[in-house]
């Protein structure tokens, strides 16, 4: 007799369930969430000023851009962004304004999504932060890797973007603050901006108060290690982000940012 005829029938029976066990176990363990995974969004205390940080980390996430809803109508808010991404939306880690635009909310400069440019590169002179040169594109390429380049570095060679959005100014560039940006100066608002640590990482961050544009730069550089930071936008700046519980509701946005768990 084989070694499982021997055995008890009450053995058999044991056996039988620690395996069916294992089994539900293993297949459990293949749907059960990242236990490591960090909060999409933190906040972090910097010169006495608070701000919002929300990571994008190309290896486990999935970053978009979106400007019109499929009706061609910009979206303008995170409520249309909301019905906008449909089913999607599950898997939101964060979502904030992303460029400056005109009063219908269309991207003043150069926007791209998915591959298809809407609106070129804009290198015009003019007034405002988005002609305070150097201005720059935030972009993500073909391969996935995150970039911030100045506008003239981008226009100097072609480039195979799949996302970009170009905003200004420059915040940090190679390491070095924007020239024009004094230690902390009078011009204080709401700010958000991006800044890349390097090709997986790009930090999203929003400040709870107003602040300078130095005291703004120096927080990429000097806390986040960001060689290279973009200035997205001011007083508009707003912010989604579900495990945070807020959604901020200004109804008057321009292109936005979402960045997504990856399914």
């Amino acid at each position: 007799m084989g070694f499982l005829r021997r055995m008890k029938l009450s053995q058999r029976a044991a056996i039988a369930a620690l395996l069916a066990l294992v089994a539900i176990g293993a297949g459990a363990l293949a749907f059960w969430p990242r236990e490591t995974e960090p909060p999409a969004c933190a906040v972090r205390m910097f010169e006495g000023s608070r701000f919002t940080v929300c990571t994008f980390d190309a290896t486990h996430d999935e970053l978009r851009l979106a400007s019109r809803g499929t009706d061609g109508a910009y979206l303008r808010s995170f409520e249309r962004l909301d019905a906008e991404l449909g089913r999607d939306a599950a898997r939101l880690r964060f979502a904030m304004n992303a460029g400056m635009y005109d009063d219908a909310g269309a991207p003043i400069g150069l926007y791209i999504a998915d591959g298809e440019q809407e609106r070129r590169l804009n290198l015009n002179e003019g007034p405002g932060n988005f002609h305070m040169m150097p201005n720059g594109v935030f972009w993500q390429d073909e391969n996935g890797a995150v970039h911030i380049s100045t506008s003239e570095e981008y226009a100097s060679t072609p480039r195979a973007a799949r996302w970009a959005t170009q905003s200004g100014p420059m915040l940090v560039i190679e390491g070095a603050l924007h020239p024009r940006f004094q230690n902390d100066g009078p011009s204080r608002y709401v700010r958000n901006g991006v800044g890349v640590s390097d090709a997986n990482t790009a930090y999203f961050v929003i400040s709870s108060g107003a602040v300078s544009f130095g005291r703004f730069a120096r927080f990429f550089r000097d806390e986040l290690g960001c060689d290279d930071a973009l200035f997205l936008d001011g007083s508009v700046s707003s912010l989604w982000a579900p495990e945070m519980e807020r959604r901020d509701g200004n109804q008057n946005l321009g292109p936005l940012v979402a960045v997504l768990r990856r399914p």
